[in-house]
């Protein structure tokens, strides 16, 4: 630094001014490298979590029921639709077993890929039972989601004196809401123009209606 003329005093001041500018800025570029990571961090934990939280339900959103998961496939439910040894409600039946198991496949492969090694310890297992024909329980494995869950976004674990009922796989809604739509469908071709609610058609009895015409 030379002060003992102006000459000097303002190349001392221009370099400091450099170099302060220098620090400023390298600080913001790693400052926000580091806020670009952490976000990219976020968006990652925050998609692992949405998508193992999305697991949690399929596989652990029943208390009551049949609380295993159906092994049987799609074309081994034909064969005894056509041998005659499921019928009515049993076939229906059949087919939301169907629809829970491949829900719960769907569930064990996002787990496979995005759970802890506890967490793909069960799955393995519960994954090669189902692919031998076993029926599975999803319970275990449900509690150690719930366990991960609850210590990835800081709240507080279960109290040990609560006691939870072994929970399964979510029972869907699909056939009812298929049938409803049919019923639904046949209602309308069927009465639709009995009942006189079609467009341009006069209702009984209304405004429109005369006695002996």
């Amino acid at each position: 630094m030379d002060f003992s003329s102006w000459q000097g005093a303002m190349t001392t001041i221009i370099g400091l001014a450099v170099i302060t500018l220098l620090g400023v800025g390298i600080r913001i570029l790693m400052m926000q490298t580091i806020q670009q990571r952490r976000e990219r961090m976020n968006r990652q934990i925050n998609e692992r979590l949405k998508t193992l939280i999305a697991a949690y339900r399929t596989l652990g959103g029943s208390f009551t029921g049949q609380l295993t998961v159906d092994p049987t496939h799609l074309r081994e439910m034909r064969e005894r639709a056509l041998s005659g040894e499921e019928a009515g409600d049993g076939a229906a039946s059949s087919d939301r077993s169907r629809r829970i198991r491949d829900a719960v496949e769907a569930a064990l492969a996002d787990i496979l890929l995005l759970g802890t090694e506890e967490h793909c310890r069960l799955t393995a297992q519960a994954a090669a039972d189902l692919a031998a024909g076993r029926p599975i329980h999803t319970a275990e494995l449900v509690v150690s989601l719930r366990t991960f869950i609850r210590a990835a976004l800081d709240l507080d674990p279960m109290p040990g004196e609560v006691m939870i009922p072994l929970q399964g796989p979510t029972r869907t809604q699909g056939g009812g809401n298929r049938a409803k739509g049919e019923g639904g469908g046949a209602g309308s071709r069927n009465g639709g123009g009995m009942d006189g609610g079609g467009p341009g058609m006069p209702i009984p009895g209304g405004p429109g209606h005369k006695d002996g015409a």
